[in-house]
């Protein structure tokens, strides 16, 4: 008994025919365009929503303006610390003005010593010369030599005053002036709350969305929206468990755009398993697609290896039938089709490899085969 056949319409089934062409393993999956880098925008300082100035969606600039706070109480506060600041660099000054005066008052004096100490110095020298000739009595020389001395030592201890007191109001005064700057860089840092009462938009990007309302009140350190870095897109997809140990950092991908090839390669992995497939994200090495946009999709083609040379088949339903364990090959009329035992190597999303069981040149069919049954001959009319 012969191998049981069946007549098949030759239309409603796909021939193909065997090549020995180059062969590249690689993974096709759809991505999506992603921003690399997402910034989640808090407020600084404790407030209610004055107004909100960007809307949903808006491209912004570094130091743009998101949303405006208010804070009466805040303000209250730095105008009480400025008045007194205010204050201090008043009595700053009107101690400054005192130790000068003293200071001046001290050299005025001390001049004025050392003025009188010059002159009994030089009376000195002739009460000694008149005392020698008789013209002064010895007790009168002695009371004229006894006020100079004096008036030496009372010079010397004023000059040693001036010399300390020059010294306090210079520690004084850095204290002082210490203390001031110490002042004005607390108001200028509460000043600079005031500031923080305008939400900006710390980098350049897509506010994604504001998640507070006009009025609403909000505390130092709420999340109050999310800034979309745009210039640093990535391309995430999700790729078959069946590759979770292929799938590796740094390998190569390209995406097809307008008949264009664009490179790209992996960059991080994420191997948690969800609904069968994890998450791999991607970064161009070269140029972009004109009009890349967040959200917009793309074929991504993951290659595993580098193209070889090998005799392939396209893809087609046979494979779910048959396993890839056999193939109906076309006689050379090409009018029937018998079962023909083959080993599948590689795949990838166009092609099979074929590594025995066909050569280049035979034709096959690749579709029809959950309709064939049991036969193990197509006769084709």
């Amino acid at each position: 008994m012969g191998p049981s056949r069946l007549r098949y319409d030759a239309d409603k089934v796909e021939t193909a025919e065997v090549h020995q062409d180059k062969f590249m393993e690689y993974m096709d999956a759809e991505g999506t365009v992603q921003p690399k880098l997402t910034i989640r925008l808090n407020s600084l300082e404790t407030g209610s929503v004055q107004r909100i100035v960007a809307e949903d969606g808006s491209l912004l600039k570094a130091g743009d303006t998101i949303l405006v706070l208010t804070n009466p109480e805040l303000i209250r506060t730095i105008e009480d610390e400025r008045d007194e600041l205010a204050k201090q660099q008043i009595g700053y000054r009107e101690k400054q003005i005192q130790m000068e005066r003293k200071t001046s008052e001290l050299k005025r004096q001390s001049l004025e010593t050392t003025y009188k100490l010059d002159r009994l110095s030089k009376e000195n020298g002739l009460n000694k010369e008149e005392y020698t000739i008789g013209i002064k009595s010895k007790a009168q020389y002695e009371v004229a030599e006894d006020e100079f001395a004096f008036t030496k030592e009372s010079t010397r201890l004023m000059l040693e005053e001036l010399r300390h007191d020059s010294l306090l109001n210079t520690i004084q005064t850095d204290l002082m002036r210490n203390d001031l700057t110490r002042e004005e860089k607390r108001f200028e840092r509460s000043r600079e709350r005031l500031d923080n009462l305008i939400v900006r938009a710390p980098v350049s990007g897509q506010l994604s969305f504001v998640s507070v309302i006009p009025g609403e009140r909000v505390a130092a350190g709420t999340n109050i929206g999310e800034l979309k870095v745009i210039d640093q897109i990535k391309i995430s997809t999700r790729v078959s468990e069946y590759y979770i140990d292929r799938v590796t950092v740094g390998l190569p991908a390209t995406i097809i755009y307008q008949n264009e090839k664009y490179p790209l390669k992996i960059t991080k992995i994420n191997p948690e398993i969800r609904d069968r497939s994890f998450e791999v994200d991607l970064v161009f090495t070269g140029q972009m697609p004109e009009n890349v946009r967040i959200g917009k999709s793309y074929r991504v083609q993951v290659e595993f290896e580098q193209a070889e040379e090998a005799i392939v088949i396209p893809r087609g339903n046979f494979y779910a039938t048959t396993g890839g364990q056999w193939i109906f090959k076309l006689n050379s009329a090409g009018d029937k089709a018998v079962k023909t035992s083959i080993t599948i190597g590689r795949q990838n999303p166009r092609q099979y490899e074929v590594l025995s069981g066909l050569k280049p040149g035979d034709k096959v069919l690749v579709s029809g085969y959950d309709r064939f049954g049991d036969a193990a001959e197509i006769i084709l009319k």
